[in-house]
């Protein structure tokens, strides 16, 4: 009885998965059954007098298009296909404005002749605050996000951060380059002009990654390329990119895309985008018995290793939990005896940072450790600038060095001069490895001045 509760949550979700396939089956079938008579279905949109008078003014735009597969592409008649043409396809029957394409050779040939005027729009440019100084876009209607695009045989590239102090290629002025110098000046930026030039560098090594759209990514063999992690928070939007000065022809775009019927917007895209990888498909019978015969062993799997699974669940549960309380426990009482210390006593990593201090260092600095952690000492405004600078270097020459100091020397504070007994010592961890400084001092200023010695020294 169990396994057949078990099991009726799993068959309803695969009729939901079935009704979901047939819907979308009907979308493509409705949009194929209806390409050949949109164009008499069509609503016009309304337009006002300036801009009716600007289409009979100007009956032709001049697209500039680069071959870019699925999106915009010619077919082997020369005619000029894909997503972004079916879109203006039926812009061009809401308005009654004639695109016509005029082939690019590369993103910088295409901005090139739209900042020169010798084209009016595009439709596969990415916005970009280079781009706004000569160009409009009109509203979006879709869209993708980036992919890291490296070699097969090193590790995913997921992140701007993996990239510091390596090479990436990028088509000239792709919409992603002003961000990347601006926010991550570690990495070397390469240009060359098309993307298939971007790929070949990644395969032979002389460069470590790209930058792509991630349905752009997918359209070719990797071979030797690895698609890693999406760009986190750039989102390539699909827009129409207008030449600066054209306010009539904006805006008639921007009433055709809002009167753009959205079922059939992802028709459009479904025939497209859907076709990227096509494999054979199975019938629904072969497709049942195959889900049939996977649900009953995994459901049988399940069960057997459920049981023994949850009982060394709750073992390494319990072993760990004892694990967090006595590391707990050694942390509380690490803290309590560095605060409870007399001297200031700190911690510094391989860069100079603070990561931690007692109560007295706090004190003798007059500082909070949440103000001023994980900050160099010249980066606070705790002594003296001339002070901080030359402790500071000689925090890294020790850690160059891997030597002790213990010196009795004098320090200028903020309340003045401070005689000190002051040591620092390079520490490691449990493999060997050099983590960072621990080090203190002794006031012995103010030890004299606690005990009442007035002798000079």
């Amino acid at each position: 009885m169990l396994f057949y509760r078990g099991l009726r949550p799993a068959l309803g979700g695969l009729f939901l998965l079935g009704m979901l396939g047939v819907m979308r089956c009907s979308v493509a079938a409705q949009l194929a059954l209806h390409e050949d008579i949109d164009a008499f279905s069509v609503q016009p949109v309304a337009l006002d007098a300036d801009e009716r008078q600007w289409i009979r003014e100007n009956p032709k735009v001049t697209v500039a298009s680069v071959q870019y597969p699925l999106y915009l592409f010619q077919d082997e008649h020369g005619q000029w296909s894909g997503l972004n043409n079916d879109v203006l396809k039926r812009v061009s029957a809401m308005t009654g404005l004639q695109f016509e394409h005029q082939e690019s050779f590369s993103t910088d040939h295409m901005l090139e002749r739209l900042e020169s005027g010798a084209a009016d729009i595009s439709t596969t440019l990415a916005m970009s605050d280079e781009r706004k100084v000569f160009l409009d876009f009109s509203h979006a209607f879709g869209g993708a996000g980036w992919v890291f695009v490296g070699r097969a045989g090193a590790p995913s590239v997921e992140s701007f951060e993996q990239l510091s102090g390596r090479v990436v290629v990028l088509p000239a002025r792709h919409a992603l380059e002003d961000v990347i110098r601006r926010d991550f000046p570690l990495i070397e930026v390469r240009s060359v002009k098309t993307y298939a030039e971007a790929r070949a560098l990644v395969e032979s090594g002389e460069a470590y990654a790209t930058i792509e759209n991630e349905i752009g990514a997918q359209l070719y063999p990797l071979g030797l390329l690895r698609v890693g992690g999406l760009v986190e928070g750039k989102w390539e939007a699909d827009h129409l990119a207008v030449r600066k000065g054209m306010p009539q022809l904006l805006s008639i775009l921007n009433k055709a895309l809002e009167a753009f019927p959205a079922a059939e917007l992802r028709a459009i895209r479904l025939k497209w985008l859907e076709g990227i990888s096509p494999v054979p498909v199975p019938t629904i019978g072969q497709r049942l018995l195959e889900w049939g015969c996977w649900l009953m062993g995994g459901w049988g799997v399940f069960g057997l290793l459920s049981l023994v699974w949850n009982r060394r669940l709750a073992a390494v549960i319990k072993l760990r939990r004892e694990a967090e309380k006595d590391l707990g426990d050694q942390l509380a009482f690490q803290h309590a005896l560095i605060d409870s210390m007399p001297d200031p006593v700190f911690v510094r990593d391989l860069q100079g940072r603070l990561i931690m201090c007692n109560r007295s260092y706090e004190e003798a600095l007059s500082i909070r450790l949440d103000q001023v952690q994980g900050r160099q000492l010249i980066e606070v405004d705790a002594l003296p600038e001339a002070t901080a600078l030359m402790l500071h270097d000689e925090f890294m020459v020790q850690l160059r060095t891997r030597k002790s100091r213990f010196s009795k020397r004098q320090l200028q504070f903020k309340n003045g001069p401070r005689e000190v007994y002051q040591w620092t010592v390079p520490f490691y961890s449990a493999d060997g490895k050099l983590r960072g400084l621990l080090g203190g001092w002794t006031d012995i200023t103010q030890r004299r001045t606690e005990s009442g010695c007035r002798c000079l020294q």
